[in-house]
């Protein structure tokens, strides 16, 4: 694990990894990356072609998804509610001499969008840190375009279950249905992490008229390992990637 910390209701233990990630990753770009040690959009194929296209990111990290994207052509609106995360962004752009359109808000107030003008909406971890998650998937309904995606990644359940602290093979540390918010401290900044099952991001996205059609529990790439691998990744898939298609109007 990259970091650990003191959380606000008990003794030092590794961060949550959507404290950190991917803000404070080591990643590419010129290519989305979905999480720590998987393949990336190189590989999965989940966006297919942006060029020309109206891309809303919701969490911008430090800007790697935004400056791939942008990259490849399409227009970029990267919404985060921190002001530092929008000045790593504005640094990465001015870097790759591309253009980020930034608004910083709650990844649930899109009321600066209009609806139905959004051809995508990419997500990498933001959303773990969100409590109320049918109120986002209600407003990227209405701002997206018919049939077209919200491509979002989590930390996975079932590995937000392990004590990795307790070593390979790691303990388990909560139950898969603890719902609880796991509340952390980094430096100066404070958070908590929302866990949930598969099914409950599953019928939220459903209530929200959603249809999900790709579900990936990808397994960790042989490439050189990055800061956040422990070896417990070989056993037990970290991240979890959906795509879901809007329905409706």
């Amino acid at each position: 694990m990259p970091d650990t910390a003191r959380s606000q209701s008990g003794p030092a233990t590794p961060l949550p990894w959507s404290a950190t990630f991917p803000a404070e990753a080591l990643l590419p770009s010129d290519v989305v990356s979905y999480g720590p040690d998987v393949a990336t959009e190189a590989a999965l194929r989940l966006l297919g072609n942006v060029d020309g296209k109206r891309i809303l990111e919701l969490g911008s990290g430090a800007g790697q998804a935004a400056v791939a994207l942008a990259r490849q052509g399409a227009h970029v609106i990267s919404v985060d509610p921190t002001a530092h995360r929008h000045e790593l962004v504005r640094t990465a752009a001015e870097r790759e001499e591309v253009k980020v359109e930034l608004h910083q808000s709650d990844l649930a107030e899109l009321a600066f969008v209009r609806a139905d003008t959004i051809d995508a909406v990419v997500s990498i971890y933001a959303l773990a840190g969100v409590e109320d998650l049918d109120r986002v998937f209600r407003q990227v309904h209405r701002v997206l375009r018919t049939e077209c995606h919200l491509l979002l990644s989590l930390p996975h359940p079932a590995f937000t279950m392990l004590d990795l602290a307790s070593g390979l093979p790691a303990g388990v540390g909560r139950g898969y249905f603890d719902r609880s918010p796991r509340p952390w401290t980094h430096g100066d900044q404070t958070g908590a992490e929302y866990p949930r099952t598969i099914s409950d991001v599953f019928t939220s996205l459903s209530r929200a008229n959603f249809r999900v059609d790709t579900l990936l529990e990808p397994e960790p790439e042989t490439r050189p390992h990055s800061a956040y691998w422990v070896e417990t990744m070989s056993l037990v898939p970290a991240t979890l990637i959906i795509r879901a298609r809007k329905e409706g109007t």
